[in-house]
C-alpha cells in the first residue's frame, strides 16, 4: 500500500509553525510554561515524599546501634535495631531504648522488668526477679544477677508513678536500674521499643565479632 506523504505532513503539521518543519518529519515546539509547571509538579511530589519519609523516620521508625554487651545474648554489640515509638506505652519484657538516665547521658538499650505501680523484688541469692509476687520466667538472661549500689529497701517495692525499672539481659555486667547512676527510668525518656534486629552479629569460635545476617529477626520477649 502506498502512503501519501503529503497527507501525513498535513496531519503532523497541523497547528505547527511551518518554520519548524524538518525533512521527513516535524520538530514540536515545547510549551515553556507547561514545562516549568511539570518540573514544579515533579519537585513538589519529591518534596512531599521526603517529608513523609522524614515523618515516618522521626515518629514511627528509627534505626539505632547497640553499644556494649549488656543485652547479650539477645542483642550483640554493634547490632542495628529498628525501633518504634508511635503511641508506645512500656510493658513488662519490652526491650527499649532510653535517651539518658539519672546520671548517665548516653542512650541505653535495656529490658523493662516492671512498670509503674507494680511490686518489684530481686532475690539475689537465687538469681530470681519477682513482679507482683510472681517469679519471672527469663530464659533470655546471661550471667548471675549481681547487686548494684542502690539499697535494697529503695529498690524492692512499688515502682513509682511514671517510672519503669529496667535491666540488661547480661545480668552480671549490665549497668541498669540496680545502680544509682541509672535508677528508675522516667517513661518520657524512653525513645522507643526495639522491633527488628536488621544488622545482627555473632561471635565465632575464636570470640571474634562478625556479621551474621541469618539472625535477622523480630525482637520479642
Amino acid at each position: 500500500m502506498k502512503i501519501d506523504k503529503s497527507k501525513l505532513d498535513e496531519l503532523f503539521l497541523e497547528d505547527v509553525d511551518p518554520a519548524d518543519e524538518a525533512p521527513y518529519g516535524t520538530r514540536i515546539k515545547l510549551n515553556q510554561s507547561e514545562a516549568v509547571a511539570t518540573v514544579y509538579d515533579w519537585l513538589g511530589s519529591l518534596f512531599m515524599a521526603l517529608i513523609v519519609v522524614l515523618l515516618i523516620m522521626t515518629f514511627a521508625f528509627r534505626i539505632i546501634d547497640v553499644d556494649g554487651r549488656s543485652m547479650e545474648p539477645t542483642l550483640i554489640d554493634t547490632d542495628k535495631v529498628v525501633i518504634t515509638d508511635l503511641f508506645y506505652t512500656p510493658h513488662d519484657g519490652d526491650i527499649v531504648i532510653i535517651s539518658h538516665a539519672e546520671e548517665y547521658t548516653k542512650p541505653l538499650v535495656k529490658r523493662v522488668i516492671a512498670t509503674a505501680g507494680q511490686d518489684l523484688k530481686i532475690d539475689y541469692n537465687n538469681n530470681a526477679v519477682y513482679v507482683d509476687g510472681k517469679k519471672l520466667d527469663e530464659p533470655y538472661i546471661q550471667g548471675v544477677t549481681v547487686r548494684g549500689d542502690v539499697p535494697e529497701d529503695q529498690l524492692n517495692g512499688i515502682v513509682p508513678e511514671g517510672k519503669v525499672f529496667v535491666m540488661g539481659d547480661n545480668r552480671g555486667i549490665s549497668l541498669d536500674s540496680r545502680y544509682q547512676q541509672i535508677g528508675f527510668i522516667d517513661e518520657d525518656l524512653i525513645i522507643g521499643k526495639a522491633q527488628l534486629d536488621v544488622i545482627p552479629h555473632t561471635y565465632d569460635e575464636n570470640g571474634v565479632l562478625k556479621l551474621d545476617l541469618s539472625k535477622i529477626r523480630y525482637v520479642y520477649n
